[in-house]
């Protein structure tokens, strides 16, 4: 199988349109009956706002949740369904939008998702909100932006320490060099070196916050491998990671995997402690 059918045409599953159209009337449902605060600013593109939802439980943290679209489509208006899985944790979760490829490049890109953080922080304290335990969470592309989250230096950024407590990253792509030779690239733009200084699964360290990596079952075996070598290059860095493979799930029906009571929002609030 070639790079282009396991990253892309085999990625895709007749449901996944009617899934998606699904995500989103929940999504329109939860903004509604959940009051969020919608399109916070966080920068000078127009697309760098987040939508916040706040937890009347006891506060544990707040969940930065970046989606899915290979860092060129969709919208985090998209997936605000997936609030109420962490809600009752305790856990407030703002959902993120980002620019897009080929509107900025891919390293831009990154540095105005950076920017939400530090704007998530304070919306998040003017709510009474005062911890920085943050889980940097994201799917698919969603997934490389949160690790990148927790390996930015956050001390040139105003900010005393890392605010990442942990990071939750679902079917991630942590290696961009296959996207390289496939359509993808028609607006990501990459070369090989590019791609290569782009792919967290090559600057990690010890002292990173722990992690879980999570891929579906029936995910390409591309998806698979990205999880399972970012999972152990983690652990070989000397941070602590786990890895869960969900049987039956593919790259989208896995967000049906989070609900209470044992669902992979349960795993992912376990690791605030």
């Amino acid at each position: 199988m070639n790079d282009t059918a396991q990253y892309l045409t085999d990625q895709v599953r007749p449901h996944h349109a009617s899934l998606l159209a699904a995500f989103q009337g929940e999504s329109d449902a939860a903004a509604v009956a959940l009051k969020a605060a919608l399109d916070v600013r966080y920068g000078p593109h127009p697309r760098q706002t987040f939508d916040f939802f706040q937890s009347e439980a006891p506060w544990r943290g707040t969940l930065a949740y970046f989606h899915a679209g290979y860092w060129q489509a969709r919208d985090k208006s998209q997936f605000r369904f997936l609030a109420p899985d962490f809600l009752i944790y305790g856990i407030d979760v703002a959902f993120i939008n980002y620019p897009l490829c080929p509107d900025v490049d891919l390293p831009t890109l990154v540095e105005a998702a950076r920017a939400s953080l530090p704007a998530l922080l304070k919306c998040a304290a003017g709510r009474g909100r005062g911890g920085t335990h943050v889980v940097a969470a994201g799917h698919s592309a969603g997934a490389h932006l949160s690790v990148e989250l927790a390996l930015t230096d956050w001390s040139v950024r105003g900010l005393p320490a890392s605010p990442v407590a942990a990071v939750a990253a679902l079917s991630g792509v942590y290696d961009l060099e296959p996207l390289v030779r496939t359509p993808l690239n028609d607006k990501l733009g990459l070369d090989t070196a590019t791609a290569r200084a782009l792919s967290p699964i090559h600057r990690l360290r010890g002292g990173l916050p722990p992690a879980l990596f999570v891929v579906g079952g029936d995910e390409t075996p591309a998806f698979r491998q990205q999880n399972a070598r970012m999972h152990e290059a983690w652990r070989r860095a000397g941070n602590a990671s786990e890895t869960l493979v969900v049987d039956g799930t593919d790259h989208f029906t896995l967000l049906r995997a989070l609900p209470a009571p044992d669902g992979l929002a349960r795993r992912i609030a376990d690791l605030l402690g």
